[in-house]
């Protein structure tokens, strides 16, 4: 199993916004993609801090959700709301 932690800032007063959007991408990762196990947005108790935890099967998984038309044009729409870029953090289940 692969986990992926990304953390990712939004713009003071843009919460809404992004959330609508993520929310929209959790959606359909959820419910089109059986090689990922979890996907899942979460808010950090810091202001305008957000946590997408991610976990698939392999990496061919993981290519595969980053090649959807949806993850492209959704996580366009997500760098509107940003503050600057993702930190992820990718990991290997031992």
């Amino acid at each position: 199993m692969l986990g992926v932690v990304a953390t990712i800032k939004v713009k003071p007063g843009m919460e809404k916004e992004f959330e609508a959007v993520a929310k929209e991408l959790v959606a359909k990762v959820n419910a089109g993609e059986p090689g990922c196990k979890l996907y899942a947005l979460h808010k950090n108790e810091a202001a305008g801090t957000y946590v997408f935890m991610e976990r698939y099967l392999d990496q061919a998984a993981v290519e595969a959700h980053r090649a959807t038309d949806y993850f492209k044009a959704l996580g366009r729409k997500m760098g509107e709301y940003m503050d600057g870029r993702a930190d992820v953090a990718r990991l290997t289940e031992i």
